[in-house]
């Protein structure tokens, strides 16, 4: 039996869980005892729901949810001690609307937090985009960060748990806690051939984390220097993607759309090309997404892979003029070919650029088990102060109502510090800087 059975929720298509697995194999080449397995998961979308099914060892109709969140009963999941969450990005990407907490998908993280509340797993990861250090004014992450580390407390302050779990508050931990680490990593510098900038935060449950000779620690980078970073010409080329692969079908362009792409340089795009022919220009006004009709470079990490692919998005080959196949980018995302997609061109496209990278979720699940199996790894401080982002949304909440600690659940919703400050986060939300979003699509970042 594995020591850690892990539970995902918002899983993808499997990439967290793929990861997984392959720590599995580097742990058991190490002679190292702790592994996963597979638990269960839940994933909204039916498409993404069977391609986890499809993929991951042990999962089947049992095991994996196709559910909304919202409504889902965390009492009807099998047991398990180890939990990653890859919560909905969309409020928090430097791209769009900016909504932060504000937004549909941004208080989705608090289900996560209901299943701490409810399992106290030994440990967990929870992954989001960059974008999420800055949403609300930067405020955002600060109550993120103070619900994962005691998330019962967090939890017992929202109706919602308050309600559909009424029968299970009497025997909760209200004093369940976890030591955090958070950090934004850039995966162009761990040798993924792709520039996906994304926030992971680990807790080890305090009393486990009491336990061991030291905490998690980052990941040292393998590849700092841009010379070691994996170019998209090496994940795409080498070895040969076989003939007859699966998600390998090329899409079919309008002769307009070739042309364009032919006067377009490697690395260029729609923006930044001088075009002889002015047929080929874009009559849109004001528009700088430097990913329109993007070539990629094919001696760099490729730019983020997205889910998109309509007006110009597709993510575009250096020297065919042709968008990459879901296969080439799945490459990019690091899965193996033997991963395969299920659904509709538009529905593979999505599940691989909402992804967690394999190979991403590797690095770090493979520094969680080493840590708790006492084993030394190259390391590096985080770039992320966590706990001073805690304490700077436990002042503010303070100074909103100093009557009120957080310390304990509120007895009246209407009374509920959470709710409070989403008030004052949503008046002092940022300002959209298109200068600040123009430079972290240059650099991959989303």
């Amino acid at each position: 039996m594995p020591d850690y059975v892990l539970g995902e929720m918002f899983s993808g298509p499997g990439g967290i869980a793929r990861g997984a697995e392959m720590a599995n194999v580097q742990a058991i080449k190490d002679g190292r005892p702790s592994r996963t397995a597979h638990g269960w998961a839940v994933e909204y979308h039916p498409d993404t729901a069977q391609t986890y099914k499809n993929n991951i060892r042990g999962a089947s109709d049992r095991s994996v949810f196709t559910a909304d969140v919202r409504s889902f009963d965390l009492r009807s999941v099998p047991e398990f001690n180890a939990f990653a969450f890859g919560f909905p990005c969309n409020d928090f990407s430097t791209v769009g609307e900016h909504r932060g907490l504000d937004g549909e998908y941004g208080p989705l993280y608090m289900y996560g937090v209901h299943a701490l509340a409810l399992h106290r797993p030994d440990w967990f990861i929870a992954e989001n985009v960059s974008g999420l250090s800055r949403a609300n004014g930067g405020a955002a992450f600060g109550k993120i960060l103070s619900a994962l580390r005691r998330p019962t407390r967090a939890a017992r302050q929202d109706p919602y748990f308050e309600d559909f779990y009424s029968d299970e508050l009497r025997g909760l931990d209200l004093d369940l806690e976890y030591d955090l680490t958070a950090n934004l990593y850039r995966f162009e510098e761990y040798g993924l051939p792709q520039k996906r900038h994304r926030i992971l935060i680990v807790g080890i449950r305090r009393d486990v984390a009491e336990k061991l000779e030291r905490g998690f620690r980052v990941p040292a980078r393998t590849a700092r220097n841009p010379r070691a970073q994996k170019s998209a010409r090496v994940a795409i080329e080498v070895p040969p993607i076989p003939a007859g692969a699966p998600n390998h079908q090329r899409i079919k362009h309008s002769d307009a759309v070739v042309e364009r792409l032919k006067a377009i340089a490697p690395g260029k795009n729609a923006f930044n090309t001088a075009f002889e022919d002015e047929r080929l220009r874009l009559n849109v006004k004001g528009a700088t997404l430097s990913n329109i009709y993007r070539r990629l470079d094919p001696d760099k990490p490729s730019y983020t892979v997205t889910g998109s692919g309509g007006g110009g998005t597709h993510m575009y080959h250096w020297d065919e003029p042709r968008a990459l196949t879901s296969r080439e980018r799945a490459r990019l995302q690091t899965f193996d070919d033997s991963f395969v997609f299920h659904g509709s061109q538009p529905s593979v496209r999505r599940q691989i650029g909402m992804a967690v990278p394999p190979e991403g979720a590797e690095l770090v699940i493979d520094a969680v088990l080493k840590t708790l199996d006492a084993v030394d790894y190259a390391s590096e401080p985080p770039n992320l102060d966590t706990y001073a982002l805690i304490q700077k949304y436990e002042d503010l909440e303070a100074e909103a109502d100093p009557q009120l600690s957080i310390e304990e659940p509120a007895s009246d919703p209407l009374d509920d510090p959470v709710r409070r400050f989403d008030i004052i986060a949503g008046a002092g939300a940022h300002i959209d800087r298109p200068e600040m979003i123009e430079t972290e699509l240059r650099t991959g970042t989303s």
